[in-house]
C-alpha cells in the first residue's frame, strides 16, 4: 500500500508557524475580545514579527474568523457519535465526554466564541445562520428518532442541546470560578473524570435514556 508523500520541510515550517499564530490569537482574543486585540499583541504573544502575521493572515478579521472556524469545527465533530453510536445513551454520553475535553483542552477558543455570541455575533453571524443552523437541524432529527424509538423521553431536542452546550462549556468559560471553588487549584484528571460522570448521569437520567447509569 502506497504511503502519502511526507510534507516538505518548508510546508512543515509553515504549518508550525500557523499553529503558533493561531494559539497566540486564541489567547489574545479570549482576553481582549475582537475590538481590544491587535495584530501587534498577537505577534508579541506568538514571539513573531508583526509582518509574519500579515503574511499568513492579511487582516485581524481574517485571523479571528480562522480561530472561530477552528473551534467550531472541533465542536461539530464532537457530535459525530450521534451518527456512529449504537444507541442514544452511548451517543449522548460520548458527546458530553467530547465537549468536556474541548473545554479542558481549548478553553480560550470557547471563550472567544462565547464573547462573540454574547455581543450579538458581529463578525460570525453568518456561521450561526448557515453552518450552525444546518448542523443543529441535523442533530435534532437524530434526537427525534431516538424519541420515536423509545430510547429517550419525549423532550424538546433543542433544549437538550442547549443544556449540553451550557453545562460543558461552563468548565471553559467560567474556569476561573471553578478553580477558585476548587481550593484555588485546577481540576485534576480525577476531577475531570468525576465531572464528566456526574454530568452524564444527571442528563441521561433526566431524559430517561435507556442504559443510562
Amino acid at each position: 500500500m502506497a504511503h502519502a508523500p511526507r510534507p516538505s520541510k518548508r510546508t512543515e515550517t509553515r504549518q508550525e508557524i500557523e499553529r503558533l499564530i493561531l494559539s497566540a490569537a486564541e489567547k489574545v482574543f479570549a482576553n481582549a475580545g475582537f475590538k481590544g486585540a491587535t495584530m501587534q499583541l498577537i505577534a508579541d504573544a506568538a514571539g513573531l514579527p508583526k509582518a509574519n502575521l500579515h503574511y499568513y493572515f492579511t487582516t485581524k478579521e481574517d485571523l479571528y474568523r480562522r480561530v472561530v472556524q477552528d473551534i467550531f469545527e472541533i465542536w461539530l465533530h464532537a457530535a459525530d457519535s450521534f451518527d456512529t453510536a449504537p444507541d442514544a445513551a452511548t451517543a449522548i454520553g460520548a458527546y458530553i465526554d467530547a465537549k468536556m475535553e474541548i473545554s479542558r483542552r481549548h478553553p480560550d477558543g470557547s471563550k472567544v466564541w462565547a464573547t462573540e455570541v454574547m455581543h450579538g455575533a458581529p463578525v460570525i453571524q453568518d456561521y450561526l445562520e448557515s453552518t450552525l443552523r444546518d448542523w443543529t437541524d441535523g442533530r435534532i432529527k437524530v434526537i427525534r428518532n431516538w424519541i420515536d424509538t423509545g430510547q429517550i423521553a419525549p423532550i424538546d431536542p433543542r433544549h437538550l442541546l442547549y443544556m449540553v452546550w451550557a453545562t460543558t462549556q461552563h468548565y471553559a468559560d467560567f474556569g476561573h470560578q471553578i478553580e477558585t471553588l476548587n481550593a484555588g487549584q485546577p481540576l485534576s484528571d480525577a476531577d475531570w473524570h468525576t465531572a464528566k460522570a456526574a454530568i452524564k448521569s444527571i442528563i441521561l437520567r433526566g431524559i430517561g435514556a435507556a442504559g443510562s447509569a
